[in-house]
């Protein structure tokens, strides 16, 4: 399975938030940068992405509509 670009966020924080909310609803997604140890959060320049399954993408877009604002 390939895995496709689901989002880009600033922060890992926030793309942790976005990972964990598509794994609660069943959908297997993974941040690109896992820098979550270290102390402030690195903010990377070009955004942290969240990744799922191609086959899940569609799935995963519903999800992110439902419950983020705008």
């Amino acid at each position: 399975m390939r895995l496709v670009v689901l989002g880009n966020y600033r922060t890992t924080t926030e793309a942790n938030l976005v990972r964990s909310r598509l794994e609660a609803e069943g959908i297997a997604a993974t941040v690109s940068a896992d820098v979550s140890s270290l102390v402030p959060p690195l903010e990377l320049a070009e955004g942290v992405q969240v990744l799922v399954y191609e086959t899940d993408r569609a799935a995963a877009y519903e999800v992110l509509e439902r419950v983020l604002p705008g």
